[in-house]
């Protein structure tokens, strides 16, 4: 096992911060995504020199091609498909129907995922809300709602319950997490529409409520080609893998098997293009920007934070772990800050090795109550930032081109996750865990 450095920690530290603060210091030239680029290729091109000349090249490009590409491929796939469907008409935006919609969109969000989910519903619920001046608090609860928490339910719902699936959870298993996922999205939802219509609906223009009552018309749907084309995503994460093409993991397959999974997805994306009209797109306001500043920004993060994940790997026994509330924050806020997956995996493998009681309840080599635990810090902290969960960034970059006013990367975490996340999340470890 190689060691690593603290110091080759600094790359992803300033990659975070770079983020967090080049919106603030220089707005307009961070806005280019090619600047972004140039950022994240000097950060992460010393940091992979680095890895490969300390032995890890291994680990390096296991970031890339196994977490970093089969990402960006899903969530590029989602974007053109989702792209593709266009909901035309128009609700009322009153605090009822959008609680409802976010309601709706966290209860897809374990059926087709939290990328599914978000990538699916944010654009309705934008231009929903356009004649609207304060939408702001609206997109946060939908990140927090639609592109976490609600996943919670299936392996289906966010990449780390898919790694835990695999590595023996039972499938069924995560519907023991109702609870959890019913309180958290009772007490965000009520909360929501409450504040919602007793303070934001209120401050409304007059103007704006007529706007928004004169346009309300019958909604009609375009581009269902693209619902098939979304079911066909679902099952190709579901199914093509090893558990079910055992090939797929063996260390000498061929490129056109071990990316079965990520070749199939191109195809899909490839015939949304060809056969979703025009005009469609155009309707929605399509653009290949928000999917281009997420993959350029998260090439940085998933480089740089490598080393970060070694380093956790190699010295998670010595954090003490012990009781299930350990994990449950441990991986929680390790994951709202590194990718959730590997987050997982690695708090698992320290959970294993731990002893516990013969009559103990199993599930996947370790104690359930560590298991439920770690699955849902993993996934309800991803909503701490917006690097927290893939979904999150991309939600951010198609409200921003939809002209909504989003809070900076400090911003999000000390006006909304921290104060209003995060007590929830802690009544639910008092609750539960």
């Amino acid at each position: 096992m190689h060691e690593v450095e603290l110091w080759a920690l600094i790359p992803f530290a300033m990659m975070l911060l770079s983020i967090a603060v080049m919106p603030l210091l220089a707005e307009q030239w961070w806005s280019d995504n090619k600047h972004k680029l140039y950022v994240a290729l000097a950060l992460s091109v010393p940091t992979g020199i680095y890895l490969i000349y300390s032995g890890m090249g291994k680990e390096l490009g296991h970031m890339i091609f196994g977490d970093y590409l089969p990402f960006i491929i899903l969530l590029g796939a989602l974007f053109i498909v989702t792209g593709g469907i266009r909901i035309q008409g128009n609700i009322q935006a009153r605090p009822r129907n959008n609680t409802i919609l976010l309601a709706i969109g966290y209860l897809l969000a374990s059926l087709i995922g939290t990328t599914g989910a978000a990538m699916l519903l944010i654009r309705p619920l934008l231009y929903f809300n356009s004649q609207r001046k304060y939408v702001t608090h609206t997109v946060l609860v939908f990140i927090a709602l639609v592109a976490n928490c609600g996943g919670i339910l299936t392996p289906l719902g966010d990449p780390p319950l898919f790694l835990l699936y695999l590595r023996g959870a039972d499938f069924t298993w995560f519907l023991n997490l109702l609870p959890e996922w019913a309180v958290v999205g009772s007490i965000i939802l009520l909360g929501y529409y409450l504040v919602d219509k007793r303070i934001y609906y209120y401050k409304e223009e007059t103007a704006n409520i007529i706007a928004d009552v004169r346009e309300k018309k019958p909604l009609r749907f375009s581009g269902r080609i693209n619902i098939f084309y979304l079911i066909c995503i679902i099952l190709s994460v579901a199914y093509i893998n090893p558990s079910y093409f055992p090939q797929m993991g063996a260390e000498d397959a061929p490129l056109r098997v071990a990316a079965m999974r990520e070749i199939i997805l191109i195809i899909i994306a490839l015939m949304s293009i060809m056969t979703t009209r025009r005009g469609v797109r155009e309707g929605n306001h399509f653009s290949w920007e928000p999917i281009t500043e997420v993959a350029v920004v998260f090439i940085g993060i998933f480089i740089t934070m490598t080393p970060a994940l070694v380093y956790l790997n190699e010295h998670a026994e010595l954090l003490g772990f012990s009781e299930p509330w350990q994990f449950f924050y441990g991986a929680g806020f390790l994951s709202a800050f590194l990718d959730n997956s590997p987050t997982a995996v690695a708090f698992h493998t320290v959970a294993q090795s731990l002893p516990h009681a013969a009559d103990a309840t199993l599930i996947a080599g370790v104690p359930e109550q560590i298991l439920t635990a770690i699955a849902t810090g993993a996934v309800f902290f991803g909503a701490l930032t917006y690097i927290g969960n893939g979904p999150n960034f991309m939600v951010k970059a198609i409200a921003e081109q939809n002209d909504v006013k989003m809070p900076s990367f400090f911003g999000y975490i000390f006006k909304f996750s921290l104060i209003i996340l995060l007590p929830v999340y802690i009544l639910i470890q008092l609750i539960f865990i």
